[in-house]
């Protein structure tokens, strides 16, 4: 079950929060509808709930929070918008890869696909899908993880009839496997029909919170409110006639001398009053909560015609959501003027003003489903709704007694980072192999090497390791190191753009083994780049030119250490940046910086007077070790250290210095926050 305790969004300047002290539950076995206009505050009570935005206010899920919870995705299921992801990726790759993230076995994605009746089109491109096509994704995203509670904003938004009573089909169908189910609204007929409790939200704060049934009565259905010192004789007589026209009228006995008549209008009810020479004080047309007493439980039963009542509900549905029933809420009888508000209107309504007589027939309301019991949060205070109490009854209290009668603040909301993706690199793969942006890079990147080490060899005075690269002096980088920069900023440029992993709590967690996991992948890809850019460059050059361009040079072991740690650490930089300013053009831009801007700091640094000199390095390390080197090491620890002190490669090391501890700052700064 779901228990929410006084959500409070943090207020903007002048601007009242947007969502201000709401408590309600959602019970297990149930669906819960959250009510609401478009701007009422549905969807930020949903944030602050998953803890996605900053607040006041705590959510116990099955008596946790959810910063408590080892794995929030096994949890809570959650679709808030469109379903998150790259439009080139398919159906299924998406669900395999939330699948690793999840870490639940890849078949579960083939399963949830069938269960939504998406297999026939799991090789689609999510941008191809339609509307209703997209709701269902976003609901097998949300099951995958087979988890206990749904949370889910606006499902059935811009769906067609057909494909909301698919949808509501299934939610009900998980809250009768003992699930809980939260979903919003803007409809009231669509929480009437398809939930079971109803909470009501205007303005940010909590107006009603009802069962369906009494939500369908009182709030949805148009009535005549009478009230009149007869009201017991009245009513039989509205029966009576009801059964002997044969009309659906049903007369609910509220508390005093109040009636509300559905089925029925002003001028039928004042003239079945003349006729029996009966007195009323009041007769008006009421739509939701316009009068005291409305939205609460009848002192007796209803008093009907042919209107058929709400069945009880069944021994199993009680079971799962067993509790006392709430008990009403009494207003006093001197509120008669009570101005309350419609879920159907923008504006409060004052009974007073609304007309006694009317000539146009009212619509009964739809039939409402079977209720579920459950256990009622407190409604709003009746003197939020209905005013406060005369200075004879209810003295005010003083500034101190009400500062000191005042609740502390619920404890605040913290944003924290989901522990996602479980498999972080089973994940970063079917994320970097998916969609193909990787495979046309690469490609990319081949071709434009070739062209390039062609005409550097037709040109001629191009070094053999150079030409082999396809690195003109002219360039800063040759295309491998860019292509590898790119693909490297991509890894975490497309979380942010579109972001895979929002389907567990809307964020890209800024974790150790999913940074490690991109780095590994990044370097693989990048040194695959470059093997096949070398070999198509040595392919091409000898088709073209024959044997003599396209031999090894003789600095073989020394060109290939900086021809992998080049592209390596291209790669590298463009993961880290990518990372640090969730952009993947800052993760180039920060590739291009290491030859235009880091590698002339270091020429400078390098030029100045020195008294030292780094000669022998690679012999005294083997002195200090006092171990001869198997297989002639000392030469590829010399490679190694003249890569180190070349300008380009200490302006390399330099950057993923400064890069990974910047990342490294930020993660710990989010944690802190």
């Amino acid at each position: 079950m779901i228990q929410a305790f006084g959500l409070t969004s943090n207020a903007r300047k002048e601007h009242p929060p947007a969502v201000d002290d709401v408590s309600f539950e959602a019970r297990a076995g149930s669906v819960t509808a959250l009510l609401g206009a478009p701007g009422a505050g549905k969807t930020t009570a949903l944030r602050l709930m998953l803890e996605l935005q900053q607040g006041r206010g705590i959510t116990y899920f099955r008596g946790r929070p959810l910063h408590r919870i080892a794995h929030p995705s096994r949890e809570v299921g959650v679709l808030l918008g469109d379903v998150p992801g790259h439009p080139a990726r398919s159906v299924r790759g998406h669900l395999r890869m939330l699948c690793a993230a999840a870490g639940v076995p890849a078949r579960r994605a083939d399963e949830v696909l069938e269960v939504v009746g998406l297999v026939s089109l799991r090789d689609e491109r999510l941008g191809s899908l339609a509307r209703g096509m997209d709701r269902r994704l976003g609901l097998a995203c949300a099951l995958l993880s087979d988890p206990h509670t749904l949370v889910l904003d606006e499902p059935a938004g811009e769906l067609s009839a057909r494909e909301s009573r698919w949808l509501h089909g299934m939610l009900r169908a998980h809250a009768a496997q003992g699930g809980t189910v939260l979903f919003t609204t803007a409809q009231p007929k669509e929480a009437a029909r398809s939930a079971d409790r109803v909470v009501t939200l205007e303005q940010g704060r909590l107006v009603a919170d009802q069962e369906a049934g009494d939500f369908a009565r009182t709030r949805l259905r148009p009535r005549v409110a009478v009230r009149t010192p007869h009201a017991a004789r009245l009513a039989a007589l509205l029966t009576k006639e009801a059964r002997t026209a044969h009309r659906s009228v049903e007369v609910v006995r509220e508390e005093g001398n109040r009636l509300s008549v559905y089925g029925s209008t002003c001028a039928d009810v004042g003239e079945t009053a003349f006729r029996h020479d009966i007195l009323v004080h009041q007769l008006a047309d009421e739509i939701g909560d316009m009068g005291p007493g409305a939205g609460t439980s009848p002192k007796g039963g209803p008093e009907t015609g042919d209107e058929p009542r709400v069945p009880a509900p069944s021994a199993e549905r009680s079971e799962a959501a067993e509790g006392p029933e709430p008990a009403a809420a009494v207003h006093p009888p001197h509120e008669a003027r009570a101005t309350a508000v419609s879920p159907l209107r923008d504006t409060a309504v004052d009974p007073a003003a609304q007309p006694t007589t009317t000539s146009s027939p009212a619509t009964p309301g739809p039939r409402a489903p079977s209720p579920t019991r459950s256990r009622l949060v407190p409604l709003i205070d009746p003197e939020e709704t209905t005013g406060t109490l005369p200075p004879a009854r209810a003295p005010r209290p003083s500034r101190a007694a009400t500062l000191d009668a005042l609740p502390p603040l619920p404890p605040p909301i913290s944003v924290r980072s989901a522990p996602s993706p479980l498999r972080p690199l089973r994940y970063e793969l079917r994320r970097a192999t998916g969609i193909g942006t990787g495979f046309l890079t690469g490609a990319a990147v081949l071709v434009v090497s070739a062209l390039t080490a062609l005409l550097l060899a037709r040109i001629g005075h191009t070094p053999q390791s150079r030409l082999l690269a396809a690195w003109p002096r002219e360039l800063p980088l040759p295309p491998a190191a860019l292509g590898a920069g790119l693909l490297g900023a991509f890894a975490f440029g497309d979380e942010f753009r579109h972001p895979a992993l929002a389907a567990d709590r809307g964020t890209v967690p800024r974790r150790m083994g999913l940074l490690l996991a991109k780095l590994l992948v990044a370097a693989a890809t990048a040194l695959l780049l470059g093997l096949l850019t070398v070999g198509c460059d040595a392919e091409v050059l000898y088709l073209v030119y024959g044997r003599e361009l396209a031999q090894v040079p003789t600095d073989w072991l020394s060109a290939s250490a900086s021809w992998t740690g080049l592209v390596v650490g291209c790669a590298w930089a463009g993961v880290l940046a990518a990372g640090i300013f969730r952009s993947t053009t800052a993760g180039l831009a920060a590739v291009v910086a290491v030859p235009i801007l880091v590698v002339p700091l270091v020429h400078k640094a390098l030029e100045g007077p020195a008294v030292r000199a780094a000669a022998g390095f690679p012999l005294r390390l083997r002195k200090v070790f006092l171990l001869q080197w198997p297989f002639g090491g000392e030469r590829y620890l010399s490679a190694a250290a003249r890569v180190v002190v070349q300008p380009v490669g200490g302006a390399l090391a330099l950057s993923l210095t400064a890069l990974l501890c910047a990342y490294l700052l930020t993660t710990l700064r989010s944690r802190v926050r």
